[in-house]
């Protein structure tokens, strides 16, 4: 970059709010120190709230020193791999930050995902131990065979209820499909058990702030997830990269943990975020408008990062004219872009501040955010956070800086971007050239400095705010006996903001029906990805090299509204 290159100049600063830096000045502080030292600041302080059921930073503290000493008499090691399989429940936090406090590596896993997908993903991170709930218990213990997972740790949805709902849930949540038994099996325990059996004294270890804090899991145009490397250091100058972000808020505020952990845009700015700043967080396992709703009306969170479809959701919700939403003072948008009116609304509802952001996987995963208190340009993801530069560069090389307003693909470099790929040297040698993360997403900046997502190169859907991997689903149905081809898109859909449409071509001679297609997928996928639509076509537009031309199928889709 030459001395009058506009990004160089970082024209963003001047749109900075009032009190945030253009540098950080970073603690080398891993997270589970951060939670040490919260528990020791407020020890009487709700640090999750579930159900109602109230767990202070000082039980929250020993329960992780606990589970840390559990995973130790497992044999898990400093460096070993530990799998997360849960919604957002107590044992989730308190399993994340006792896998790191020992040095090993959590890798967080979407409980919605197929079997199929949890195989390779344990396989892949090479997990030793894996904590689940009793609804998945079953299906783990059938599956482990396949992995090097040893020992199974479950917890349930009753483990952590307030009187009176600990005493009904025996009676009634296995009924209402909350709870299920497990069956016997060597190797699985239950979670208040091994908490009851150990002692709050696990072995001091103490990680180099550049190991590797855990494998977040990411899929791709090569349709294989690939484990996100993230570091003690990208976790920790992530949260603090925020905490600058909104110096509007203090240390009294009130998370609404509503996004999935397992997610890593939950996992930074809801749990981890909450964490460092010794805030209270209201857990939500099923983030759903009822649930969103009830949540914020009974315990009056103040700050809530959230996806567009839980915003529409709670607006288009029957119960929203009864429920005061007030508390909430200000929220993060990611994932997909906002609308216009959504915003509006939300925002007259609450009184809140909404500013939406941009990131990714591989940056743990903020770079961007719109001011809080300053100005919010319609249709910006905003502006680089401190110490994260951002340039535009030509779609031709991918190198040569585009002028200001001019669309290219994004590039960012800062303390977040991840070390790499875990095992696929190839994959982060493309990603990442002279520490710059090829977002893989076409954007423009503005004379301001601020940054406008336009298209995505890729080819991913985003629905209901989850990733969604075409070629997780082409690869699906190419093993179906009957289809010659297939290749998936994102159309556009009124609540979840975009959904599956699967495009197939059948084998000369073949007959099948659109409903026989969808169902063949359900138990290969997780539902979030099922597609909505099948379209049967005598052939696929293609390039000339043949491959399947995606934007034509788009376009064609655009062309029958």
């Amino acid at each position: 970059m030459t001395a009058d290159n506009p990004y160089l100049s970082k024209p963003w600063l001047a749109s900075y709010e009032t009190g945030v830096p253009e540098n950080v000045q970073y603690e080398t502080i891993c997270l589970p120190d951060c939670l040490r030292r919260s528990a020791r600041a407020f020890p009487d302080k709700m640090a999750l709230t579930f159900q109602g059921y109230r767990a202070t930073y000082a039980a929250l503290d020993e329960m992780v020193d606990r589970f840390a000493n559990c995973l130790n008499d497992f044999g898990v090691k400093q460096g070993d791999s530990v799998a997360i399989l849960l919604p957002n429940v107590i044992p989730c936090v308190a399993a994340y930050y006792a896998i790191m406090r020992i040095g090993a590596i959590a890798v967080m896993n979407n409980p919605l995902y197929s079997d199929r997908e949890l195989e390779h993903q344990f396989n892949d991170s090479g997990s030793k131990v894996l904590i689940t709930l009793d609804l998945l218990g079953n299906r783990m213990i059938d599956l482990r065979p396949k992995t090097e997972i040893k020992q199974i740790v479950i917890t349930s949805i009753g483990d952590y209820l307030p009187f009176p709902k600990n005493l009904l849930f025996p009676l009634v949540g296995k009924k209402k499909g909350l709870a299920a038994d497990v069956k016997s099996a060597d190797n699985v325990y239950r979670w208040k058990a091994l908490m009851a059996q150990y002692t709050p004294d696990p072995p001091q270890v103490t990680p180099n702030f550049d190991d590797v804090a855990m494998y977040q899991y990411t899929g791709g145009t090569t349709g294989v997830s690939k484990g996100v490397m993230l570091t003690h250091a990208n976790l920790s100058k992530q949260v603090q990269h925020v905490t600058a972000w909104f110096p509007a808020f203090g240390s009294d505020e009130i998370m609404l943990g509503a996004l999935p952990f397992f997610h890593v845009f939950g996992l930074s700015t809801a749990m981890n975020l909450a964490i460092y700043k010794g805030w209270g967080n209201i857990l939500i396992p099923k983030p759903q408008p009822p649930q969103l709703l009830e949540a914020i009306g009974k315990f009056k969170p103040t700050f809530a990062p959230l996806v567009p479809t839980m915003y529409i959701g709670m607006l288009e919700h029957p119960d929203i004219g009864k429920t005061d939403l007030t508390s909430i003072k200000g929220c993060f948008s990611g994932s997909a872009p906002l609308p216009l009116e959504v915003i509006n609304a939300f925002e007259k509802k609450t009184g809140a501040i909404i500013v939406e952001g941009f990131g990714m996987t591989e940056s743990t995963p903020v770079t961007h955010i719109n001011p809080f208190k300053g100005q919010r340009k319609v249709g910006s993801v905003g502006l680089p956070i401190p110490d994260t530069l951002a340039r535009i560069v030509s779609l031709d090389d991918g190198v040569t800086d585009v002028p200001v307003g001019e669309t290219g693909e994004l590039l960012v470099k800062g303390p977040q971007v991840m070390k790499g790929y875990w095992k696929r040297p190839d994959a982060t040698a493309e990603t990442i050239t002279d520490g710059w993360l090829h977002t893989g997403d076409i954007a423009k900046m503005d004379e301001d400095g601020y940054f406008y997502i336009v298209d995505r190169k890729k080819d991913m859907i985003i629905s209901g705010g989850y990733n969604v991997y075409p070629r997780d689903i082409e690869e699906v149905y190419f093993e179906h006996p009957k289809v010659m081809e297939a290749t998936a898109i994102g159309v556009p859909h009124p609540k979840r903001g975009e959904a599956v449409k699967v495009f197939i071509v059948l084998k000369e001679g073949q007959t099948a029906t659109a409903e026989e297609m969808m169902k063949y997928c359900q138990d290969k996928l997780a539902k979030y990805k099922w597609p909505t639509e099948i379209e049967f076509r005598d052939e696929l537009p293609k390039t000339n090299v043949g491959k399947v031309l995606k934007k034509d199928l788009r376009a064609m889709e655009q062309q029958k509204k």
